[in-house]
């Protein structure tokens, strides 16, 4: 049964069209996923289902039996106020009387005149059925394992976005509307919230970069582009395959839409003779044309490259029996840790566990308690920071990347700013706004745009996807694992660990840090297997004894896994290879041919198949020593 329904629905704010005539509908007990690039109105268009936000043209009906509620990005203010209290505040008249009456309970003394509060206070309770949304309260609570007496400004991100979560989900909503849900949440936290949608008996809505919560929960996707919204009934791995096949077809649709228009312009340009007798109709065509191909946006605007400067020496950093305690509290105990040229190495633990401190101490902004930290040479290190520090937000955009130039270096390239910055989806506006204007998702942006002039051969990246769009997530993955030189990175994205680094460092409390080889995946499954057996350790887990053995364990996978990526690439050429062969012996024209150029492309194909078969058979024995010894 729908649920809500868009018919004919229209928004724009300024320039931007964010729905362009919309039918959609949602169904009760729906799990949709909105996906779409930053500034794309995915918040908005969360905000027209909520009713929050007021549609320009069209209608949006909503079912008056539904209760929707909206989970915010913002955390509840840090202030002295109480968790119970800033949960029972949703309720308004009814909520601060249950607020004082906790407080009442809680500490009274006894008095006359507190008895005749109470009295009071209780009578008010009755009258309004406070005592179902107290309980309510209590169990939402409980629920989430929130303190009621917390004073709200003790708590930290990822404990204050809990309370949020409490203050939705408290008023009992039928439609669950959530932004960034997984913002300020840890791994436990983003897990705990995963198993928390999926019991939710309601219709749920949410936006979110983080891609393994998303093919977790949703049960179909909601993508919204350029004013269109386009629906995919399925999990999000499938929406990938199913987007990418449409875009396919798109860009063919291009191509030849694209050939049709130059041929045009070449009929357009011929010479006097012939515009004295031209078609009035073909060049009002031509003209609707040229008014389609400037319609058109291209979905690959973004362009990341990254200065790698010169190579690094070998050893990047060498760690020995590393101790670091804060107000007494062992952050980091008996680390011993090599860091070599070329890795990608992943920080995994909850907020709070010591992983800024360990960068911090990586990047000799801290000294450790004891122990050594050897630098290697000829190091240029890149910093990409969570908390944006680097941002002066009354500077423009355009001061922040070139610091008063025009022109900036990139890989001993000279690039115009506008240009420069055209490439991370600023457009020439922009470049001249203050910084204050950007979105959240944006200023990442511009950070990563800023790094990136930089040569470098370290990056140390904390927390850079939050507040990213999938589409630059996944560029920026492929910008990390081409990538040269050396990557320290801090994430709560599981997904996005999985595919770029090559080990983890896991903080398993008490101070100790250690390291597994491969992504967030592989050190689960390593995990269970350690949970499962207390005698045997996992063959994956690298042992912090001797460093010498340690080099030697990283050179083997390091080269198992260039064995491995050499022949990955050498597979999907062959694979591309053999599809263009199959293709043409597919083709009508091809019997067209001579019996021997028939015959010369037959073994060919017969050829290749057997070199791909060859690979692959390589590739397997190769992934499953490296599975066995990992």
């Amino acid at each position: 049964m729908p649920i809500v329904t868009f018919n004919n629905l229209s928004l724009a704010f300024g320039t931007d069209q964010i729905l362009d005539k919309a039918e959609q509908s949602i169904e009760a007990g729906e799990r949709i996923a909105v996906t779409g690039r930053n500034g794309a109105g995915k918040s908005t268009l969360l905000g027209l289902i909520s009713g929050d936000v007021t549609e320009d043209d069209g209608n949006i009906w909503r079912a008056d039996n539904q209760k929707f509620v909206t989970l915010a990005q913002d955390l509840p203010e840090r202030t002295d106020q109480s968790v119970f209290d800033a949960v029972s505040s949703v309720f308004k008249n009814i909520g601060e009387t249950l607020s004082q009456y906790h407080d009442l309970t809680h500490h009274m003394a006894g008095s006359d005149a507190e008895n005749k509060q109470l009295a009071k206070l209780q009578a008010a309770l009755d009258h309004a059925d406070g005592w179902n949304i107290s309980h309510r309260i209590e169990a939402t609570l409980d629920r989430l394992n929130l303190d009621a007496d917390a004073p709200l400004n003790t708590l930290s991100g990822g404990w204050l976005k809990r309370v949020a979560i409490a203050q939705s989900l408290v008023q009992d909503p039928d439609v669950w509307i959530l932004d960034e849900p997984t913002n300020h949440l840890d791994l436990d936290g983003i897990q705990w919230l995963e198993s928390l949608l999926l019991e939710f008996p309601g219709t749920v809505l949410f936006v979110s970069h983080d891609r393994q919560l998303m093919q977790s929960v949703a049960t179909s996707v909601l993508e919204i582009a350029h004013g269109n919204l386009t629906r995919y009934n399925c999990d999000y791995t499938h929406f990938i395959d199913r987007r990418d096949k449409a875009r396919e077809v798109e860009a063919e649709h291009n191509k030849q839409f694209d050939d049709k228009l130059k041929a045009e312009e070449t009929w357009i340009r011929q010479g006097i003779k012939a515009r004295r007798t031209r078609n009035e109709g073909r060049v009002r065509a031509l003209e609707a044309l040229r008014e389609e191909r400037s319609q058109r946006v291209s979905l690959k605007g973004l362009k990341l490259q990254v200065d790698s400067g010169r190579s690094s020496g070998k050893i990047v950093k060498e760690v020995t029996s590393v101790n670091k305690a804060i107000d007494g509290k062992p952050i980091i105990k008996d680390l011993d840790l090599i860091i070599q040229r070329g890795d990608r190495i992943g920080l995994l633990g909850p907020n709070g566990c010591g992983k800024s401190t360990l960068l911090k101490l990586l990047l000799d902004e801290i000294k450790p308690d004891s122990g050594k930290i050897k630098t290697g040479t000829k190091l240029q290190t890149a910093y990409f920071d969570q908390a944006r520090e680097q941002l002066d937000q009354n500077q423009s955009v355009h001061e922040y990347i070139a610091e008063g130039r025009d022109f900036i270096s990139v890989n001993g390239k000279d690039l115009h700013v506008v240009s420069y910055l055209q490439n991370f989806l600023f457009n020439p506006d922009q470049s001249r706004s203050p910084i204050r204007t950007l979105s959240g998702g944006e200023q990442n942006r511009l950070l990563l745009a800023k790094l990136f002039t930089l040569p470098t051969n370290l990056l140390v990246l904390d927390e850079p996807t939050n507040d990213l769009d999938i589409e630059t997530l996944e560029l920026l993955e492929e910008l990390l694992i081409e990538y040269k030189g050396t990557v320290l990175l801090v994430s709560h994205d599981r997904t996005f660990m999985d595919n770029v680094v090559s080990s983890l460092l896991v903080f398993e409390g008490g101070g100790k840090v250690q390291e597994y080889v491969g992504g967030y995946a592989d050190w689960t499954t390593q995990a269970k297997t350690t949970s499962a057996s207390t005698t045997d350790k996992p063959k994956q887990k690298i042992e912090s004894t001797d460093h010498e053995t340690r080099k030697k364990q990283k050179a083997e996978i390091q080269k198992r896994q260039r064995d491995l990526d050499k022949i990955t690439g050498q597979i999907e050429k062959m694979e591309q290879q053999l599809e263009k062969l199959n293709s043409r012996m597919a083709e009508t024209s091809f019997f067209d041919l001579s019996p021997e150029k028939q015959t010369e492309t037959y073994d060919k194909a017969s050829t290749t198949e057997a070199q791909l078969d060859e690979l692959m058979t390589q590739w397997e024995l190769l992934e499953s020593e490296s599975n066995k010894s990992g």
